[in-house]
């Protein structure tokens, strides 16, 4: 019988990998050894740059202080352009100093004990992987979720293996000019991100051509990563550029980039030799994974037979909670990519279209549609979203239950290393892998241990804010964190519609607060750049009293630092379109609190007690509903402030409350291990009857 939603397990992994706890335990063992005194010199730039190369040091925070030390690191210097600068000289140097070499030596103990994970049997597939601030291969939370998903299965000894695009330009950057967002780019040479060319190419059909694609390899920990780009010189200079830019471009241009992700993931993985029996798409943009599964079964063009044969092993996880967010392509942009298909497998056009056909458009192709008519499983990804997900879908004609899958938070990504030891102390090490008994033993952390701890990660948010903007934070006020890509109905500006309360709480110097306010609009959503520049011309106005902060140009590094020193994250969606939200996961373990709406993962894990409720509005008319939820936010924030300030046992009393009742739930760990006992196991199964 499988565990129960969210339950500790140390049951054996995919594959006859190593059980979870006896994997960790292996990983502590090494940890203990001496460790050899020193290294071969001539050899010693090529451990260095091994260890760069994989990404465990974006959570592993031994292997992180190790490359800090490096001549030449710094912020936003990734650690393989740091060693390929180096002289040899600070080679020689390194190479002569014995704690440095032990240090490193004990590291690539740890990378050998990871090359000895299982090979992957699920391959996990995204547009985006948001693994470090210095690999820009992400936009926001749906690339964050992916790269933590990576993470976790690393640390679960999980046999996966991700399949991502490789852009050769980096996510935008945001400059706050005049007032408004104006979005740079930079180039990005995959070697200096610590991606290495496999030596593999692929080509995937497009009309009148083939369009080749070149494999780049990345190493997340124990997980590989594969990167896919069309920048090859045998391409077109319009084919070099498919995968140029993330979520940029024309319909045209994101539906080339979709059939590189799926089409060209699915054969740089058997062009390598893996043999990969679970395909899974994280959202619609790999739904065309299919169309080479379908290819690989197809027999005298019975496509429903294919169908079927392919369905057994490929699953959906669907993020949307709108129609709007999903991919729909008109029959005119769509048809000639997808009649190299029909006219191979000798079919109707319409019999593959019929796949795609969106409930609403007959001439449109909906990704989301398709991906659950050819999946064997599906989820959402909290309960309130399969619940949504069930009714939007529901005209589809899917052949199984959306389920759902709550997301979770790379514990060791996001946390301090203050918090980090605090909890490793006081709870042992599993804490972070969600076991209930760890979090359990919250009551063992003393006030000033707590106190102290959190006011480490406030002094850092301070400095932060007063280097990005030359505002000043009291580490000692308390802090509102507000963080999001600036969608309309993630609604930034809800406060706003009371400004005289607003105003009200910034001027209160009985009970200090500050608002930190962060995050982009997508460069082609006018309405939430419109968002953007109204928060940062508040930020500026004399009626901040200095007290609310934009922080421009997020990225997952000030995500860490906003995160870790917020007291109180605020999330105000307009119900339910927040599929999930991972932000205030990421607070929760850092022992900040979440002030919400009840929607996404907050709907179903808000006890009344381990943070707070904002209540919604029954109106129907969106002005009165802004209006009506606004008033609740400011009450709510209200009776925090004077929680804060003046009850200071109570709001202590609710951190570790929230430690002990959302800890085990919002980590990766619990979510990945839902993933394999929900969706993989059964897929597994089905493959193999």
């Amino acid at each position: 019988m499988p565990p129960a939603e969210g339950e500790f397990r140390s049951a054996p992994l995919l594959g006859g990998a190593q059980l979870s706890r006896d994997y960790a335990t292996k990983l502590v063992s090494l940890r203990q050894l001496p460790g050899r005194s020193c290294l071969n010199p001539s050899n010693l730039r090529a451990d260095l740059r091994r260890l760069a190369s994989n990404h465990r040091w974006t959570w592993d925070t031994e292997s992180a202080q190790l490359l800090g030390t490096l001549p030449g690191s710094g912020p936003g210097m990734h650690p393989v352009s740091v060693v390929d600068a180096m002289t040899d000289d600070q080679i020689g140097a390194l190479a002569a100093d014995e704690q440095f070499c032990k240090g490193l030596a004990h590291q690539l103990e740890l990378l050998d004990a990871l090359a000895a994970s299982a090979p992957p049997i699920v391959a996990y597939c995204s547009p985006e992987f948001g693994i470090s601030a210095l690999v820009p291969q992400y936009s926001g939370g749906l690339g964050v979720l992916a790269g933590d998903h990576l993470k976790a299965a690393s640390d679960l000894a999980t046999p996966l293996i991700g399949v991502g695009l490789m852009y050769s330009n980096s996510v935008f950057h945001q400059v706050i000019q005049e007032g408004h967002q104006v979005e740079t780019h930079r180039r990005i040479e995959p070697a200096g991100i610590g991606a290495e060319d496999t030596g593999v190419e692929v080509h995937v059909p497009f009309p009148g051509r083939d369009v080749y694609v070149q494999v780049w390899s990345m190493w997340v920990g124990a997980t590989r990563l594969l990167l896919l780009s069309t920048d090859v010189e045998r391409n077109s200079d319009d084919d070099r550029g498919i995968t140029d830019y993330l979520y940029e471009g024309t319909s045209q241009h994101r539906l080339e980039q979709e059939m590189i992700l799926g089409v060209g993931g699915a054969r740089a993985l058997r062009a390598l030799g893996f043999e990969i029996k679970v395909h899974h798409l994280n959202e619609g943009h790999a739904g065309f994974l299919a169309l080479e599964l379908i290819d690989r079964v197809i027999e005298n063009g019975d496509l429903d037979a294919a169908v079927n044969g392919a369905r057994q092993g490929l699953v959906f996880t669907t993020h949307t909670p709108v129609p709007a967010g999903i991919d729909r392509f008109h029959r005119d942009v769509i048809g000639s990519y997808l009649d190299r298909w029909t006219t191979h497998w000798d079919i109707s056009p319409d019999e593959l279209w019929a796949l795609g056909r969106d409930p609403e458009d007959d001439h449109r192709f909906n990704m989301a549609a398709f991906c659950l008519r050819l999946s064997g499983a599906a989820n959402g990804v909290s309960r309130l979203h399969g619940e949504v997900s069930r009714d939007m879908f529901s005209g589809v004609g899917i052949g199984s239950e959306i389920q759902h899958i709550t997301n979770g938070v790379h514990a060791r990504t996001w946390t301090s290393p203050q918090v980090q030891d605090l909890l490793d102390d006081a709870l042992g090490a599993e804490w972070a892998a969600g076991d209930h008994e760890s979090w359990d033993r919250v009551d063992a952390i003393s006030d000033d241990s707590l106190t102290s701890t959190r006011r480490i990660g406030a002094l850092r948010l301070a400095d932060l804010v007063n280097s990005s903007t030359g505002h000043k934070l009291d580490p000692d006020a308390l802090i509102f964190g507000f963080a999001r890509r600036f969608a309309p109905y993630k609604r930034a500006t809800l406060l706003f519609r009371h400004m005289d309360r607003l105003e009200a709480l910034l001027a209160d110097n009985e009970r200090p607060v500050h608002f930190v306010f962060a995050g982009k609009a997508h460069p082609a959503d006018e309405p939430g750049k419109t968002l953007v520049a109204q928060v940062a011309a508040f930020a500026e106005s004399s009626l901040a009293r200095d007290r609310f902060t934009f922080l421009p140009d997020y990225d997952m590094d000030k995500a860490g630092v906003l995160v870790q020193g917020s007291d109180v994250w605020l999330n105000n969606p307009i119900r339910p379109r927040e599929a999930s939200g991972t932000s205030g996961e990421k607070v929760a373990l850092n022992g900040g609190l979440n002030c919400s709406i009840l929607d996404g993962w907050w709907a179903e894990m808000f006890d009344g007690k381990n943070g707070w409720g904002v209540p919604a509005s029954p109106h129907q008319d969106p002005g009165e509903r802004d209006l009506e939820e606004s008033n609740n936010l400011l009450t709510v924030i209200d009776q925090i402030a004077e929680e804060y300030h003046h009850g200071r046992p109570i709001f202590l009393g609710r951190i570790r409350h929230a430690w002990r009742t959302l800890g085990p739930q919002v980590t990766a760990a619990r979510m990945v291990r839902d993933y394999e006992d929900r969706i993989y196991r059964p897929a597994l199964d089905r493959t193999s009857s």
